[in-house]
């Protein structure tokens, strides 16, 4: 069964707060475990709760959204964010956050249920133990300039996107394709693939060291690489839970 996504919201006006409650209350895959008036009482609550997701108004008194998020990505657990607020003209600097969505003020519920799959789809992993290999001895058929190269994907390190190319790096050498990271990971879900950074499919087997970086993101350190691989803070959470016992 899947760990409930704890959620804290935060809105200077009590009749906002009480509208999002309400509508976040309809996914039982989301717990709300408080709320907070000011980008002051944000911090305290987060720092008690340690929520996965805050769900941040941008136009507060004091202490506006943007501060509150500067500051909440200081903290040891820095959770995701959805921005919620009556003022589309914030949505560019929001997005420097890595903000999860920006919601606009009345709530449109589609928009808010689009926003909870991707938090899901953040937080909560596919899980693997019924999955199936549908064919444990097939390989990853990659095509670069006319050839056909059969990888085995226990031997692929990483794979990254570059402008329009996938960059498909082995114990021996790199393969560049044309094939999107997306179709990758779905060709690659049967083995220990994880997406740690929206350009970045990392196999977990050669995973040997993750390192705290900045606004919670983390650098990581993989077997036969000199250099270490960003890991998005939004990723960082969920790479973890893959990762450890």
């Amino acid at each position: 069964m899947e760990t409930a996504i704890t959620v804290l919201i935060v809105d200077d006006e009590r009749y906002s707060r009480d509208e999002l409650k309400h509508l976040i209350s309809q996914h039982p895959s989301l717990s709300i475990v408080g709320e907070a008036d000011s980008g002051e009482n944000a911090i305290i609550k987060a720092l008690q709760l340690e929520p996965d997701v805050v769900f941040l108004d941008v136009e507060m008194p004091k202490m506006n959204g943007m501060q509150t998020a500067k500051s909440l990505e200081e903290l040891k657990k820095v959770p995701l964010i959805v921005f919620a607020t009556a003022y589309p003209q914030f949505a560019a600097e929001a997005f420097r956050y890595e903000a999860v969505d920006y919601l606009l003020k009345p709530y449109d519920e589609e928009q808010l249920n689009q926003a909870i799959k991707r938090i899901k789809k953040i937080l909560q992993p596919i899980s693997t133990e019924n999955q199936t290999v549908k064919n444990p001895l097939g390989k990853l058929a990659v095509d670069e300039d006319g050839e056909i190269f059969y990888l085995d994907p226990k031997q692929i390190i990483y794979i990254y996107r570059e402008e329009k190319v996938s960059k498909v790096i082995t114990n021996e050498a790199t393969y560049e394709v044309k094939t999107p990271l997306k179709d990758l990971e779905v060709r690659l879900s049967s083995y220990a693939f994880f997406r740690i950074h929206k350009s970045y499919l990392v196999n977990l087997d050669y995973v040997v060291r993750l390192t705290p970086w900045f606004n919670g993101a983390y650098q990581l350190k993989v077997k036969g690489e000199k250099d270490t691989l960003s890991v998005s803070r939004n990723y960082v959470k969920a790479l973890r839970a893959r990762l450890e016992l």
